[in-house]
């Protein structure tokens, strides 16, 4: 598994446990400080946040952060 195929996993887990909460991506960022660009990049896999960013971004949707790892059958599916 390449690092970007490791960065769509959680983006995909990041927008999943997003819309769980009912939030939207401007209401994530603005909960994080971030912009809606970054926020929209990170779900897409084409930006690679930091664990720190990892962190802050389980914290607020209050999941574990290993959820955030964790393929599903479809992650791998483009």
């Amino acid at each position: 598994m390449t690092y970007d195929e490791v960065y769509k996993i959680i983006g995909k887990n990041i927008k999943k446990y997003r819309m769980l909460k009912g939030l939207k991506q401007q209401q994530l960022a603005d909960m994080l400080n971030m912009s809606l660009n970054f926020i929209g990049k990170i779900e897409v896999g084409y930006d690679h946040p930091s664990i720190y960013t990892l962190v802050d971004i389980s914290n607020c949707l209050e999941i574990p952060i290993e959820k955030l790892f964790q393929a599903t059958d479809d992650s791998n599916q483009q």
